[in-house]
């Protein structure tokens, strides 16, 4: 039995969200600086969404993301924090510090809005 299950599941069974290794070296560039970088990417595969790529922390350069207060709430994933880029677009950056249950594999991962980023890609 879960200890923190996901609400949206109980109203949408049928909602799949899957993860996977990225099974690739993926990066985040921002103004020509790699700002993530990492061989232990997980890609998120949500619905019809394209795939998002969450990245652990010690392969993003967190001096350079400021945390904001900025936060949101999906039923299937739980709260989401923000940080900003230094220099850079807000709340570009968002963390599940504390996801539900369902969703432990990314818990405390960083992942990237692809419109507030030079790119995101596979190397």
């Amino acid at each position: 039995m879960n200890a923190n299950p996901a609400p949206g599941y109980k109203k949408h069974p049928e909602h799949r969200i899957t993860t996977k290794p990225a099974g690739a070296r993926v990066q985040v560039k921002f103004k020509g600086e790699v700002i993530a970088d990492s061989q232990n990417a997980l890609m998120m595969q949500e619905g019809s969404y394209p795939p998002v790529f969450y990245f652990p922390r010690r392969d993003v350069k967190m001096e350079r993301l400021r945390r904001s207060s900025h936060q949101t709430y999906c039923p299937f994933k739980g709260h989401a924090s923000y940080f900003s880029l230094a220099d850079g677009p807000e709340n570009a950056v968002w963390s599940y510090e504390q996801p539900y249950d369902e969703m432990t594999a990314i818990r405390e991962l960083l992942a990237f809005y692809p419109d507030k980023v030079d790119s995101i890609g596979t190397q």
